[in-house]
């Protein structure tokens, strides 16, 4: 009889070999005009399986699997990744002509059209200085409230020239995949207002913000908040993210110095799904090391989100990550097989359950470590409701073991959350896994360089 791990391990792969999946052949070296072999063409084309989460209702996501061949490119620089989404980095967005795009080695949003790497002290306008701002909003002086005057003048004016640099807007119709190794560092990408867009294979890290804003009212202490996403989907539907990697590298928030008792946070999320965006399909994603996760909904006011914000989560690995896993407001979330590696001192919480959101949790497993309990998972943001069948939890030192995540909760918790949050789940492709073997799939085939590029 073939072991049970391994059982699931074949389904893995069978699963991310799925329909439209095209391997390169032994030997296979025929190149298109943009001097890509033949076989890494037709994986980058590939669309969205269908039934594969919400990106699959209605026409489902094709990306740019339909680019004619002047509109395949294969990018090496910032310069050249602008180039392919249209041109012009300020208009990019609008570009609906379907597009594919290979990125080869790492592409910085630091670097200049020559070439050269600008620094954080490049963007500064000329009257921005840290240690100003420091002095004059240091809240001793200033007190709890806004900041405003010359010196946050300068902050915003520094934050828009960050932004021209470092922000890639991407146009609907659009496909952007990884070869081996490829990285996309210092940088968001910024999808709004542009359906239909796929992004697979690349490793995000280090989306910094040179010019954090001190807010004082953000909770009782006050908080440094940071403007840049590593992928913001905005006021778009239809969107792909599937077997990428979120990272901060070598300059994560804990090595980051403390300001006014709070730490000085220079990175925000990195998958933000808000303002009316809705039909996502995030896949097969590593993320890891990282504070906050994934923000669907940006605002507990009722209005334009309310029947939006329909997301899919599935086979994603969160490794020692701290929060937003995700937080959710408005929106009917699928959250399945997805493995939860909890470790870090600073966690805060998994899934947030936010104003009116839907979250249906199923199937997921969760490694503890030291300090977190399973009553620490879920987080009541004004949310009534959740539903979490076939969950399990392994918290340190003991064995896994089937948990209902919301009597749990409740246990620990007042208000108490309902155990239904009125749906079910339809858009699934393949087989939903046991929990238990979910760590060895996800671990195994989750995150950037799993595909066969």
């Amino acid at each position: 009889m073939r072991p049970p791990l391994l059982g699931a391990t074949l389904v893995a792969f069978s699963l991310l070999l799925a329909p439209g999946v095209a391997v390169a052949a032994p030997g296979a070296t025929a190149t298109d005009d943009a001097g890509l072999p033949r076989a890494v063409e037709a994986l980058a084309r590939q669309t969205l399986p269908a039934g594969d989460g919400w990106a699959a209702d209605g026409a489902g996501t094709t990306g740019g699997a339909a680019a004619g061949d002047d509109r395949v490119h294969l990018v090496r620089t910032r310069a050249e990744l602008v180039r392919a989404l249209g041109g012009d980095n300020a208009t990019n967005k609008t570009d609906a002509t379907p597009k594919v795009i290979v990125v080869d080695g790492v592409v910085d949003g630091f670097e200049a059209d020559d070439g050269t790497l600008r620094s954080c002290a490049d963007l500064a306008d000329p009257a921005y200085s840290l240690q100003e701002y420091l002095a004059t909003y240091d809240p001793a002086v200033w007190g709890r409230v806004a900041p405003s005057g010359a010196p946050e003048a300068a902050r915003v004016r520094s934050v828009a020239n960050q932004t021209r640099q470092t922000q890639i807007n991407v146009g609907p119709n659009t496909t952007i995949v990884g070869l081996h190794g490829a990285t996309l560092t210092g940088l968001t990408l910024m999808i709004d207002g542009a359906s239909n867009v796929i992004v697979r294979n690349l490793t995000f890290d280090d989306a910094r913000d040179c010019f954090p804003a001190w807010s004082p009212t953000d909770g009782d202490a006050g908080n440094w908040n940071s403007q840049y996403d590593q992928i913001s989907v905005r006021r778009s539907e239809h969107v792909w993210i599937d077997h990428n990697t979120f990272t901060d590298g070598d300059n994560p928030d804990s090595a980051q110095p403390t300001y006014f008792g709070r730490p000085y946070q220079v990175h925000d999320g990195s998958l933000d799904v808000t303002h009316t965006a809705s039909l996502v399909t995030a896949s097969w994603n590593r993320f890891t090391g990282r504070d906050k996760l994934m923000l669907i909904g940006s605002s507990n006011t009722v209005g334009p989100d309310v029947g939006r914000l329909k997301v899919t989560l599935h086979h994603n690995l969160f490794d020692r990550v701290l929060q937003r896993l995700p937080r959710v407001r408005f929106g009917q979330v699928d959250v399945y097989n997805n493995w939860y590696r909890l470790a870090d001192p600073g966690f805060d919480y998994a899934i947030g359950v936010g104003v009116q959101s839907a979250v249906h949790a199923e199937n997921n497993y969760f490694s503890l470590g030291a300090g977190i309990a399973a009553e620490d998972l879920l987080h009541d943001w004004g949310g009534t409701a959740i539903t979490t069948r076939g969950n399990w939890v392994r918290a340190d030192g003991d064995r896994p073991r089937p948990v209902d995540l919301v009597a749990t909760y409740n246990a620990a918790h007042d208000p108490d959350l309902g155990v239904d949050a009125g749906w079910t789940p339809t858009l699934r492709a393949g087989r939903v896994l046991p929990a238990p073997v979910v760590p060895v799939v996800v671990g195994m085939l989750a995150g950037a360089d799993r595909l066969p590029l």
